[in-house]
């Protein structure tokens, strides 16, 4: 296994690019430790796959330089970097075996018999695919396909990484979750470096120990699922971690905070400093629905709202409501009363956010 090193590292499809529009992958400096499991997570288009074709060898970067263990890879070809890839759809042959299919790598690696019998079963084990080893790949199902593809890049133990571009998008809903847990159990098992590539962050939040979240061709924040969740770097990651995503809204300064459209929104000192300090007028706060206080009274700091709809979800409802003409969505637990007309919701300040140019703004207390 290897730490994967991206220095410098900057991509685009047009040979003179002109600006940071034109380039696919904008520049970054980025590390992944030897033996982790990352998610790499972001929307269609946001650069996933591009980097991930990178890292492989499949892509040669305009810029920069992919390290392993601290070599430049860039000249080296995919099987010279000793990669393992799993594609969104099965590569596998169909008139092989499943045995055969998941022997494959290592017999044309020269590996003595002894060792393929014992690494195939082992995977197949793993994977659960011991009964269908005498099978032909082309009468298996998507998922079982799905599952050889996945063993083909498993069973070799001298991979530097192996990197899974949307593995499971032919996978019936119901298997997902436990091939996650699947990979997760191998990870944990063998101590293999895993980039696992996804837009869904349930996905990503499941099989990783950390997530480089993608957009606009940038890692906009790379940390553990609940430091995303809990201290969006970016307004994007805001939005994008959770469901519903984050509430935002634009403010300007005021004497001892924000403001908009005469509501203040206090501040800690801290913030209120660094304010002071910045010509930009791109502000910002942003409070996540399950941390918007809503109560049926008023209470001291609590801004007034109509009720627009109530979401009932089972064993939690989300609420939308009305503040000065912003859209506000609230979680609220079962048990909690739910107001019918009118509410007033209160940000507790350990959770109030504030963003400037779009990127979180932390005060001395946080």
């Amino acid at each position: 296994m290897a730490e994967i090193h991206l220095k410098t590292l900057a991509h685009s499809y047009s040979a003179n690019p002109q600006s940071d529009t034109e380039y696919a992958i904008r520049e970054m400096d980025h590390v992944w430790d030897q033996g982790g499991a990352y998610a790499l997570l972001g929307p269609s288009g946001c650069g996933k796959s591009t980097l991930l074709n990178i890292i492989s060898g499949l892509l040669s970067p305009s810029e920069g330089e992919v390290l392993f263990d601290g070599q430049r890879v860039n000249e080296l070809s995919p099987a010279e970097r000793n990669i393992a890839q799993v594609f969104q759809f099965p590569v596998i042959y169909d008139s092989m075996t499943v045995f055969d299919n998941l022997a494959f790598p290592l017999r044309n690696m020269k590996v003595r018999e002894s060792k393929v019998q014992k690494k195939v079963l082992e995977i197949a084990e793993i994977l659960e695919l011991q009964d269908v080893l005498k099978n032909k790949a082309k009468n298996l199902t998507a998922d079982e396909k799905q599952k050889v593809s996945m063993g083909r890049g498993l069973v070799r133990d001298d991979v530097s990484a192996i990197l899974f571009d949307e593995p499971l998008t032919v996978i019936d809903p119901h298997l997902k979750w436990k091939l996650r847990r699947k990979l997760k159990q191998i990870h944990e098992q063998f101590n293999l470096t895993m980039v696992y590539v996804t837009h869904d962050q349930l996905e990503a939040a499941t099989f990783a120990d950390k997530i480089a979240l993608m957009y606009g061709g940038q890692i906009v924040q790379f940390g553990t699922p609940r430091e995303l969740f809990e201290k969006p770097n970016h307004t994007f990651v805001g939005y994008f971690i959770g469901s519903p995503g984050m509430n935002f809204i634009e403010v300007k300064r005021s004497e001892s905070g924000v403001e908009f459209d005469g509501l203040k929104v206090s501040l800690d000192e801290g913030l209120q400093d660094f304010l002071e300090q910045i010509p930009s007028s791109n502000l910002k706060i942003g409070i996540r629905p399950e941390f918007v206080h809503v109560s049926v009274e008023s209470i001291t700091g609590s801004y007034e709202c109509a009720v627009t709809h109530v979401e009932d979800l089972g064993t939690y409802k989300i609420v939308t409501l009305d503040l000065k003409g912003r859209s506000l969505k609230a979680r609220l637990d079962e048990d909690q009363q739910v107001p019918e007309h009118k509410a007033y919701v209160s940000f507790p300040k350990q959770w109030l956010k504030l963003y400037v140019d779009e990127y979180l703004v932390e005060g001395d207390s946080e």
